[in-house]
């Protein structure tokens, strides 16, 4: 058994928006998906970090989901800023049910358990995004959800899942590295940067917080092993 991560699958079976179109490493990357899944167990447990189907509906996300589903491993869902097909909880739960995808959970206002280790986390946001008026709501119900789904987790070790990075080179989220520093979340994986934006990720240590990123594009469309 195993804890992996990966964000920004980009799926669009039910849309006509592949990735393929932006050439280089998205070239293929439904096959390198499944090539990359399936070196998971069906035991394992995968952290979806966001920006995974382009379907505007649950309906027009379907076919993702399916795809997602019948991928090795349990999987662990959050919102990225392209998810439009999020709607509540209640019916994207009702919605799995209905279709027989038993692999997929929501982390959203809550956290999950992997063994004695509480997974964490929400979308995040970014100062750039601009916080003046309906902005600064959105960001602060970001804050609130992380904050909610770091107090589920008690006192057991968290670990955090964000979409957007709290920091990069020039930029730092403080409100959200002022939460994972007061619950002493010790490792946060993101995703959201693609491209030329991947020089940029700050990975590694800093200030007692391994940082990781885990877009498919910058791992190669393998996830990334967090825990064994």
């Amino acid at each position: 058994m195993a804890l992996y991560a990966i964000g920004d699958t980009h799926l669009s079976f039910g849309v006509n928006k592949p990735m393929d179109v932006f050439g280089g490493g998205w070239t293929g990357y439904v096959d390198k998906l499944r090539e990359g899944f399936s070196l998971l167990e069906p035991e394992d447990t995968v952290v979806l970090c966001g920006d995974l189907s382009w379907g505007m509906s649950l309906e027009q996300a379907r076919e993702d989901f399916a795809f997602l589903d019948a991928l090795p491993g349990r999987k662990i869902i959050l919102k990225g800023n392209h998810d439009y097909w999020w709607t509540t909880a209640a019916k994207m739960e009702r919605f799995f049910q209905e279709n027989g995808f038993s692999t997929l959970e929501l982390l959203h206002n809550n956290c999950r358990l992997y063994g004695e280790v509480a997974l964490c986390g929400t979308r995040g946001w970014f100062y750039e995004e601009d916080q003046g008026g309906h902005n600064a709501k959105i960001f602060n119900r970001e804050l609130m959800r992380l904050e909610t789904s770091l107090k589920a987790a008690g006192e057991r070790e968290k670990l955090c899942f964000l979409h957007y990075p709290p920091l990069y080179q020039g930029y730092r989220c403080q409100e959200i590295l002022d939460l994972l520093s007061a619950y002493g979340v010790r490792r946060c994986c993101y995703g959201h940067l693609h491209g030329g934006s991947h020089r940029l990720a700050v990975s590694g240590a800093q200030n007692g917080v391994e940082y990781t990123l885990v877009a498919a594009d910058y791992i190669g469309f393998t996830p990334k092993k967090i825990l064994d």
